[in-house]
C-alpha cells in the first residue's frame, strides 16, 4: 500500500490511531504492574507522600499540591485494598496508560514508513514492553514512592498531543491543541517542576513547522492563560496550610505565625508560598556537584540498570552488554527516527535531549551513591541513588529502541525473505521517497529478533518487582512500638521519620507519639508544629503487651513550652567563647566552646521543658553531637536510646557493650515479642536498595549486641536463637563482613 502526499494532512498509509490495540497494550503493563504491586509502604519518601495525601498535607517543597489533591481523591475509591495499596495502584495506573501513549506514539512515527498495519502494531508494542520493564520505571510503578510516575503520564499525554499538532498543525483543532499543551505543562508544573521539560522540545517543534504560530499575539495570550490557570493547584498549599494539617513542610502561610483560625493571604504568605515553591530551604546549589563527565556516568550507570538490574554485582559483564545493546538500538532507532520522519523528530528528538543532557546538567548532582564504589568517601556523594530522575528518559527511550529493533529486523528480513514490494514514504512532506520493503515471509523468518524486547521484562522481575513486600511497614511499627507512651522521638532523616509518619497518619499507629526530626529542627515551621501539635491518648489495648497493666499520664502541653515568637527567635547558631555547663535534673553536660546550631539548641530546650515528664527518645547514632554528649545518660531499648537522668554504670542489667548502654531486659523483650520486621524482610529476600541498608543492619546490630549480653549471662541457647535470627537478617539484606556471621 503507497502513501501519497498532499496539501494538508497525509493519508500515512490508511493510519488511524489505534486506540484498541494501545488501551491493550496499556491493560496488559497495568496486569503486570499489579503482580508486583507492593501492597504497603516502602523506604525514603514513601511514607511522606502517603501521609501527606491521606492528611490533604504538604510534602516536601514543592509541596507537589496536584499529585496530594489527585493522590487524596484516588485514595477515596471503594478499592478492597489498604489505603497505601491504593496509592501504588494509581502510580501503577498512570504508568500503564503512559504506556499506552507510548504505544500511540511510537504507532503515529512509523507509519510514516511502514505500510502494513500489523507491523506498526508489532513496533508499537515493542517499544510499550521496553519502555514499562525497564528497571526504574518499573520499580517506581510498583509503589508510588513520589509523584515521577504521575510526571510521566503528563509527559506522555503531552507528547501525543504535540505529535497530533505536527500531523497537522493548519486544521480547525491545531489552536486548541497548542493552548491544552500549555495548561497541561502548568498543571504537570503543579504536580512536579519536571512538567515543564517538554517545553523546550515543544518550541523547537513549533518553530520547525509553524514558526509562524508565535507571531499569533491571541493565541501566545491564550498559551500563556493557559500555563497560568495550570498552576492554580499552587493556591491549595497557602491555604490548606492555615488549617495546620499534620504534615505540612515548609509553612506556606503567615498564619504559622500566630494561633490565629483564619487568616488573610498577605505579603508574608507569598513569600513564603514562594520560598517553598522555588525549594528554598534546601539553599541555592550554584557549584557543581561533580563534573559534568561524572554527572553523565551517573546516568549511564542508571542506565545499565535499566536492563539488568544485578543488584549483587555478579553479572556486570552481561549488565555492560545488554546496556550497550540497548543504547546502540536507542541510537539506531534516533537515527531512523531523523531520516524517516523529520517533522516528528523535530520534537521528540529535543525531548530526548532535555530528558537526558540537559537534565543532567541542570540537576548538578553530586556522585551517585552506588556509583564509582572506589573513589569511596574521597567524593561527596547523594545520600541515595537518583535514578528516578531519569524515569521518564528511561520510559521514552522505549520507542527509539522498538524503532531500532524494527530496522534490524527490517535489514534481517531482507537477508531471509528478500523483496517483495516497493513502499513509499513521504519525506517531511516535500517529497516521496521510494523504500524498497521485504516480503512477509522475510519479516516472519526475522521475528525472532524481536525477542530481544524481553530480556528487561525477565531479567528485571526479580528485583523490580515489590509484591509481598512488607518490611518497611512492620519497621515503622516496631520503631513505635519500641517508645513508652507519650514519647518524643529524635529521629535523623528520611527513613527513620517518614514510615513512622505513614503509620501515625494512615494506619493510626501510635499517635502518641511525638517524631522530632533532626534536620528539620533547624527549620522555624517545624518548631512551631510541634508546639501546636495536639496530644493523642495513648491506646493501651492496640499499643504491645509490655507497656499495659500501667499508667499512663497524659502530658497536659506541648512538649516543647514557648510561644511562637520565642520559637521564631532561636538563632540559627550560637557561639560559644568558654565552656558551659548544662542542667536538667541529674543530667549534666559539659558544653565546650564552639558552635551550637539550631537544632541543637532546640534539642536542649526539648530536654529542659519535657523531660522527664515525657519519654525522650533518640535514634540510634541520632542527635549529631549533641548526641554523643548525651551518651552517659542513653540507655538502649532495642534500635532506640532512652534519655534517664542519671549516668548508666555497667550492670549485668544494663551492660556496656559495643559503646552502647543496653537495658536488657526491655530489648530482649522487644527482640521476641515486638519487633516482626526481621520476618518480613527474610521472606522479601534480597535488599535491593543499598543506600537504606542501615535500616536492616540496625536489627542485625541490635541482635548481635542482645546475643553478646546473653553469652555474658550464660544463656548460650538464648544466644545461638538471637544469632540464628540476626544470620537471616544479614543474608537478606546482604551485609558485608557483619562481625560473627
Amino acid at each position: 500500500m503507497a502513501t501519497t502526499a498532499s496539501a494538508g494532512r497525509f493519508d500515512r498509509n490508511g493510519y488511524q490511531p489505534s486506540y484498541i490495540p494501545a488501551a491493550i497494550a496499556a491493560g496488559l503493563v497495568f496486569v503486570l504492574y499489579l503482580l508486583t504491586l507492593a501492597p504497603s509502604v516502602a523506604m525514603w519518601d514513601t511514607g511522606e507522600y502517603m501521609a501527606a495525601v491521606k492528611v490533604l498535607g504538604i510534602p516536601h517543597p514543592p509541596g507537589n499540591p496536584f499529585f496530594v489533591l489527585l493522590g487524596h481523591a484516588f485514595a477515596s475509591l471503594p478499592i478492597p485494598v489498604s489505603y497505601a495499596a491504593k496509592i501504588n495502584i494509581m502510580a501503577a495506573l498512570a504508568s500503564a496508560l503512559s504506556a499506552g501513549f507510548w504505544f500511540l506514539i511510537t504507532e503515529r512515527i512509523v507509519a510514516r514508513w511502514i505500510a502494513d498495519r500489523w507491523q506498526r502494531l508489532v513496533v508499537a508494542s515493542l517499544a510499550t514492553l521496553i519502555g514499562a520493564t525497564a528497571f526504574t520505571v518499573w520499580n517506581q510503578s510498583v509503589v508510588n514512592e513520589k509523584v515521577y510516575t504521575i510526571s510521566l503520564l503528563f509527559f506522555t499525554i503531552s507528547s501525543w498531543i504535540i505529535i497530533e499538532w505536527i500531523e497537522d498543525p493548519d486544521s480547525r483543532r491545531a489552536d486548541r491543541l497548542i493552548v491544552l499543551v500549555c495548561f497541561l505543562l502548568g498543571l504537570g508544573y503543579s504536580n512536579h517542576p519536571a512538567g515543564f521539560l517538554p517545553l523546550p522540545a515543544a518550541g523547537v517543534a513549533l518553530l520547525m513547522t509553524r514558526w509562524r504560530t508565535l507571531l499569533r499575539w491571541k493565541l501566545v495570550l491564550a498559551g500563556f492563560g493557559a500555563i497560568v490557570l495550570g498552576l492554580t493547584p499552587f493556591i491549595f498549599e497557602p491555604v490548606r496550610a492555615a488549617y495546620f494539617p499534620a504534615i505540612n513542610e515548609g509553612a506556606p502561610t503567615a498564619c504559622e505565625r500566630k494561633l490565629e483560625t483564619s487568616c488573610t493571604f498577605t505579603k508574608l504568605t507569598e513569600d513564603r508560598v514562594m520560598a517553598n515553591i522555588n525549594r528554598e530551604q534546601y539553599g541555592q546549589k550554584v557549584e557543581r556537584g561533580a563534573s559534568y563527565g561524572a554527572q553523565v556516568g551517573m546516568w549511564w550507570l542508571y542506565f545499565k540498570w535499566q536492563w539488568l538490574r544485578d543488584s549483587h554485582e555478579t553479572m556486570q559483564g552481561l549488565q555492560f552488554v545488554l546496556a550497550f545493546v540497548f543504547l546502540g538500538l536507542g541510537l539506531l532507532g534516533g537515527y531512523v527516527h531523523w531520516q524517516r520522519d523529520r517533522p516528528t523528530f523535530w520534537y521528540f528528538g529535543p525531548l530526548m535531549f532535555t530528558m537526558t543532557l540537559a537534565l543532567i546538567y541542570y540537576l548538578n548532582f553530586k556522585y551517585g551513591w552506588s556509583q564509582d564504589p572506589e573513589l569511596g568517601s574521597t567524593v561527596a556523594r547523594e545520600v541515595r541513588d537518583r535514578d528516578y530522575f531519569y524515569i521518564w528518559s528511561f520510559s521514552a527511550w522505549g520507542v527509539w529502541a522498538a524503532i531500532g529493533l524494527s530496522f534490524l529486523w527490517e535489514q534481517l528480513a531482507y537477508v531471509l525473505g528478500g523483496e517483495e514490494r516497493k513502499a513509499e514514504i513521504p519525506a517531511g512532506k516535500k517529497s516521496v521517497a521510494a523504500l524498497a520493503w521485504p516480503s512477509r515471509r522475510g519479516f516472519m523468518l526475522a521475528a525472532p529478533i524481536l525477542l530481544i524486547a524481553l530480556i528487561p521484562l525477565f531479567a528485571n522481575w526479580r528485583f523490580a518487582s515489590r509484591a509481598g513486600h512488607h518490611f518497611t511497614q512492620q519497621w515503622a511499627h516496631d520503631y513505635l512500638n519500641s517508645l513508652e507512651p507519650y514519647a518524643v522521638v529524635i529521629t535523623n532523616g528520611d527513613n527513620d521519620t517518614f514510615p513512622l509518619w505513614y503509620a501515625q497518619e494512615v494506619e493510626g499507629v501510635r499517635r502518641d507519639v511525638t517524631v522530632a526530626v533532626t534536620t528539620y529542627l533547624d527549620t522555624d515551621w517545624f518548631v512551631r508544629q510541634m508546639i501546636r501539635r495536639p496530644i493523642e491518648t495513648y491506646d493501651a489495648a492496640k499499643g504491645p503487651a509490655l507497656y499495659r497493666n500501667q499508667q499512663w499520664t497524659k502530658p497536659t502541653g506541648p512538649p516543647l513550652k514557648m510561644t511562637f515568637a520565642e520559637a521564631d527567635a532561636i538563632p540559627e547558631y550560637i557561639q560559644i567563647t568558654q565552656p558551659q555547663i548544662f542542667r536538667q535534673g541529674n543530667i549534666t553536660l559539659n558544653i565546650q566552646p564552639g558552635y551550637l546550631v539550631r537544632d541543637e539548641l532546640v534539642l536542649l530546650r526539648l530536654i529542659k521543658d519535657a523531660f522527664p515528664v515525657r519519654p525522650i527518645y533518640l535514634s540510634t547514632g541520632g542527635g549529631g553531637q549533641l548526641g554523643q554528649s548525651l551518651q552517659p545518660y542513653l540507655l538502649s531499648q532495642g534500635f532506640v536510646q532512652k534519655l534517664v537522668d542519671h549516668p548508666i554504670a555497667d550492670t549485668p542489667a544494663t551492660p556496656r557493650i559495643a559503646g552502647l548502654n543496653l537495658d536488657f531486659e526491655r530489648t530482649k523483650t522487644l527482640w521476641n515479642d515486638v519487633y516482626r520486621a526481621p520476618d518480613a524482610l527474610m521472606k522479601e529476600g534480597d535488599w535491593i536498595d543499598r543506600a537504606s541498608f542501615g535500616i536492616p543492619y540496625t536489627y542485625a546490630f541490635t541482635g548481635a549486641i542482645l546475643k553478646e549480653a546473653m553469652q555474658a549471662r550464660g544463656d548460650t541457647k538464648g544466644a545461638d536463637t538471637v544469632m540464628n535470627r540476626v544470620r537471616g537478617i544479614v543474608k537478606a539484606a546482604r551485609i558485608q563482613g557483619f562481625p560473627g556471621v
